[in-house]
């Protein structure tokens, strides 16, 4: 039989350098080719190499897009579209509900499409009224084009079943545990295992950066505070919280691969401060790599963390200060929290068992299609 041919859409591309749809994009793809299916994934030319045509087994389509906040993923998507429809998929996936316009296209042409919609998008605060006004549609959208509504946590699901009464397939992110050696990371920064703080995130306004930074300054001590992160189209926003930081805070801006493992291993503790989303990739990519983890109490931070870590209200910056400074007066319970983290995301959180999730959800896709030609909606799917 011939492999079944899958096509992914909506993110930015791979190799995976900026966030949670293109890591995703990024681990799901290889693990399915390793199981034999045909994969191809469509990219932005601003983020992949255009010569770039094959990664870890996957065809890569390059497209172009223009380079702008509010145009950049929908006219992407909106080409991706174009180019997969005329194209023999047996099965879609579609991330990021600003996207949900554009799954009807596919469905036309005869290719089944799962969309993965993250986090509450219109909650996000670097949106303005327009923003969240086509993300509060594109979540209505969600709940009738796809023919598999996907979402990352049961916070986010239970949203849409609590709002829309619509079921989906709760499908989370997963963490590769293979631990990192110090070495020239923590080097070039001049950082000693397990004598530093971090954070990592998109220097966006509903993942706090400013107030982790605002924060940092009561913190006693003279352990740094590493800030990994950066973001396209903020550059205002992140100016108003790197000039004039602490002295101690380290801004090495976006940091991937071996490097960016290597800190998370080497932390004395992980500082979470997202407000917005569902389950977030960084942070269980730190629980795997036994960080010990300090999150904003969050309905979404809490079902990822449980009882494995601290939690603080991103709002009252002493309360985020009180937790780390605890911190460095009893390294050895942040070391005890991250062996129990890392026990948590081996149990719930692999990339092997996301794999499973999505090989069952395409196969029947791509069945339904070919021999009954029946919509399959997310209660046939039963993963």
């Amino acid at each position: 039989m011939r492999p079944l041919r899958i096509a992914l859409l909506g993110g930015r591309g791979v190799p995976a350098s900026y966030g949670g749809y293109e890591t995703l994009t990024d681990e799901l793809g290889r693990r399915l080719v390793e199981r034999g299916f045909e994969v191809t994934v469509y990219c932005r030319s601003h983020y992949t190499d255009r010569r770039l045509t094959q990664h870890r087994g996957m065809h890569l389509v390059v497209l172009p897009t223009v380079k702008s906040k509010y145009l950049d993923t929908p006219l992407h998507t909106l080409l991706s579209v174009l180019h997969a429809a005329s194209r023999p998929f047996d099965a879609a996936l579609v991330v990021n509900s600003a996207n949900a316009m554009f799954v009807p296209l596919l469905q036309a042409n005869g290719i089944p499409t799962a969309l993965n919609v993250d986090g509450i998008e219109k909650r996000r605060a670097k949106w303005d009224w327009p923003g969240r006004l086509v993300f509060a549609l594109s979540e209505r959208l969600a709940t009738v084009v796809p023919d598999v509504l996907v979402t990352d946590a049961r916070v986010i699901a239970e949203h849409y079943r609590r709002k829309y009464g619509v079921d989906s397939e709760m499908i989370p992110y997963g963490v590769d545990p293979t631990t990192q050696p110090p070495g020239a990371t923590l080097e070039e920064l001049g950082l000693e295992p397990g004598r530093y703080f971090l954070y990592v995130s998109r220097f966006e306004p509903e993942n706090n950066p400013h107030r982790v930074a605002e924060a940092y300054r009561q913190v006693g001590g003279e352990l740094p505070l590493v800030m990994v992160g950066t973001a396209p189209y903020a550059d205002r926003f992140i100016r108003s919280f790197t000039a004039g930081a602490d002295s101690r805070i380290v801004f090495p801006g976006a940091i991937y691969g071996r490097g960016y493992r290597e800190l998370l291993c080497h932390a004395l503790a992980y500082i979470q401060a997202t407000e917005v989303g569902g389950t977030h990739p960084a942070l269980v990519e730190a629980m795997g790599l036994g960080a010990s983890v300090v999150a904003n109490d969050t309905p979404e931070n809490r079902e990822v963390v449980g009882s494995c870590g601290r939690y603080f209200d991103v709002r009252e910056p002493a309360s985020l200060a009180a937790v780390l400074d605890e911190t460095l007066r009893h390294p050895e319970r942040a070391r005890h929290d991250g062996q129990r983290a890392a026990e948590r995301a081996r149990e719930r959180y692999s990339w092997e068992r996301v794999t499973d999730s999505y090989d069952r959800l395409f196969r029947l896709l791509a069945e339904r299609r070919q021999y009954s030609g029946l919509k399959p909606r997310n209660h046939d799917i039963g993963l």
